[in-house]
């Protein structure tokens, strides 16, 4: 008996869960990283020299990873 009202909770939170919203639960932590990165490289960049260049290649990373982010999240379901 518990394992139908499992079942049914389940399978009525994936009908009802929108496809925005299942995306963004992907996307999500996908950003976090990037912006981690990004604050990470702000810290780098201190060092003289090589920071700056740590810096843009870690904001680089940040662009690419949200640029995926945004295509996941015009995915259409």
């Amino acid at each position: 008996m518990l394992k139908v009202i499992k079942l049914s909770m389940i399978g009525l939170l994936i009908t009802s869960l929108s496809g925005c919203f299942l995306t963004k639960v992907v996307t999500m932590p996908m950003r976090v990283v990037g912006a981690t990165t990004g604050m990470v490289g702000a810290v780098v960049s201190v060092v003289p020299v090589a920071g700056n260049k740590v810096d843009a290649a870690l904001e680089k990373v940040d662009t690419s990873i949200d640029k995926a982010a945004d295509t996941v999240d015009d995915v259409p379901l």
